[in-house]
């Protein structure tokens, strides 16, 4: 999620982006080729994710959502539809949890809609 956003904000090379954040800014991460692997997921379905996104939050256009819930919707949007070993739920719980710790009060409850409905199609 940071590294997403990260990315939106400075326009920088995502996975030079990461290769900092898991090497200074996050070092306790175990799994790091997850995190590559949902860093290269979420970027080449980006079109795609945001599709979803802009279909199932129809009352908010793409680019007033907030930049840490655009990062956590993306995540989310994506664990939901490519990655099968991904339970639904707990992707949607992960997605609301970085959502929480990360956004605005209402962040969580923003997150959780549009995936649950993404969820319920």
């Amino acid at each position: 999620m940071q590294t997403l956003f990260a990315h939106e904000m400075r326009g920088e090379n995502p996975e030079k982006i990461l290769e900092c954040c898991l090497k200074e800014a996050i070092p306790k991460i175990s799994e790091k080729e997850f995190a590559k692997n949902l860093l290269s997921g979420v970027l080449k379905k980006k079109k795609e994710i945001r599709k979803m996104i802009e279909t199932h939050a129809p009352d908010w256009p793409y680019e007033r959502i907030a930049p840490i819930d655009r990062a956590c919707l993306e995540i989310g949007v994506y664990e939901l539809m490519w990655e099968k070993e991904m339970p639904p739920l707990v992707a949607i719980n992960e997605a609301v949890e970085i959502a929480k710790e990360f956004g605005d009060a209402n962040a969580k409850k923003f997150v959780n809609g549009v995936l649950s409905a993404l969820f319920k199609k």
